[in-house]
C-alpha cells in the first residue's frame, strides 16, 4: 500500500483531492470508510483536540489502522489543529499519520517559530510523519452561525499572500500547507458559505510548489471546488456538515423511536445521513481536473 506522501503527490500530478473528513465516534469512521471504499478512494479521518479527548488519542488511532490492516485500505488519521508541542508530542508516540500544528492566531513571525519547532519535533522522532502548517485565521469552531466569525480573514487584503507562503514554507519546512483563501471554519444557517480566491490559490501553488490544504471545506459551492482543486488544492476538509449529518439523522431516528434506549438501531440513520454527504464530496474531489 503507497504512503499518505506519495498518495499526495499522485493526487498532484492528477489534480485531484483527498477527502478529509472529522470523526468523533465509530458511527461517522464507519460511514466515511464504508463510502471511500465504495469509490475506492484514499481517505484522511481527522480528529481535533477536542475530538481526541472525546474518542481518545490512542484510540482513534487503533480504530484507524484496523481498518487499514484488515483492508489493506489507505485510511490515514490526521491530527487535526494541535494547538500546542504537548498534543503534538501526544499524537507523534500514538502514532498518527499527519499532523497540523495551527500557529494561525499568531502573529506571522510567531507562528514561523513555533510551527519550526513542532516540524523539528516531528521529524525527529519519526520522518514519515508529514507536517501541515497554516497561515490565516479562518475561524476556529465547527458549527452553523448567523453572521462570520469575529477575525476570519475572507477580505482580498487579509488573505495569505505568495510572499508569506514562501517565506513560511521555506522556514518551517512543512510537508504540506494551509492558506486563507476566502475559507471559513463552519457553516453559515441560511446562506452559501464566502467564495473562494482562486487566483489567490493559484499563486500560492505556484509559490510553494507543495500540495495544499483547504480547512472549511463546508458549505462551499461545488464550481468553487472544482476551481480550487484545479488551481492546486490537494487536501479538502470537512467537518460541520458531516456533524450536521449526524444530528439531523439521529433526530430522525428519535421521533421515529422515542422510546429506543440502543445506541446501534439510533445512530444508523445518522450514519446512512453521513455517507451521503462523503459520497457527494469524494465523488467531486476525485474529478480529474487534467
Amino acid at each position: 500500500m503507497d504512503s499518505l506522501k506519495k498518495i499526495l503527490k499522485r493526487a498532484e500530478k492528477q489534480g485531484v483531492a483527498i477527502g478529509h473528513f472529522n470523526i468523533s465516534d465509530s458511527s461517522g469512521l464507519r460511514a466515511i470508510f464504508e463510502t471511500a471504499r465504495e469509490l475506492n478512494v484514499p481517505i484522511l479521518i481527522g480528529v481535533s483536540e477536542g475530538e481526541a479527548k472525546f474518542l481518545g488519542v490512542r484510540q482513534a488511532v487503533a480504530l484507524v489502522q484496523s481498518l487499514r490492516e484488515e483492508f489493506n485500505y489507505p485510511i490515514f488519521l490526521n491530527a487535526d489543529h494541535s494547538h500546542s508541542l504537548d498534543t503534538v508530542k501526544a499524537a507523534v508516540k500514538a502514532g498518527y499519520d499527519s499532523i497540523i500544528f495551527d500557529g494561525s492566531k499568531f502573529p506571522f513571525e510567531k507562528n514561523i517559530k513555533e510551527t519550526k519547532a513542532a516540524v523539528e519535533y516531528i521529524k525527529s522522532k519519526n520522518v514519515d510523519i508529514l507536517v501541515e502548517g497554516e497561515v490565516g485565521y479562518i475561524g476556529s469552531s465547527s458549527a452553523i452561525f448567523d453572521k462570520l466569525p469575529e477575525g476570519a480573514a475572507v477580505q482580498e487584503k487579509d488573505l495569505t499572500t505568495p510572499q508569506e507562503a514562501v517565506q513560511f514554507v521555506r522556514e518551517t519546512k512543512v510537508d504540506l500547507f494551509s492558506p486563507a483563501v476566502g475559507n471559513i471554519h463552519g457553516m453559515f444557517k441560511n446562506a452559501p458559505n464566502p467564495r473562494l480566491n482562486i487566483a489567490r490559490i493559484k499563486a500560492i501553488k505556484k509559490a510553494v510548489k507543495i500540495p495544499l490544504v483547504l480547512h472549511g471545506g463546508s458549505g462551499i459551492a461545488d464550481e468553487d471546488f472544482t476551481e480550487a482543486i484545479k488551481a492546486g488544492i490537494n487536501v479538502v476538509h470537512i467537518n460541520t456538515e458531516i456533524r450536521k449529518a449526524w444530528r439531523e439523522g439521529l433526530e430522525v431516528r428519535l421521533s421515529e423511536m422515542p422510546d429506543e434506549v440502543a445506541p446501534y438501531k439510533l445512530l444508523d440513520a445518522s450514519v446512512d445521513k453521513i455517507r451521503k454527504v462523503v459520497y457527494n464530496r469524494l465523488t467531486l474531489f476525485s474529478k480529474s481536473s487534467q
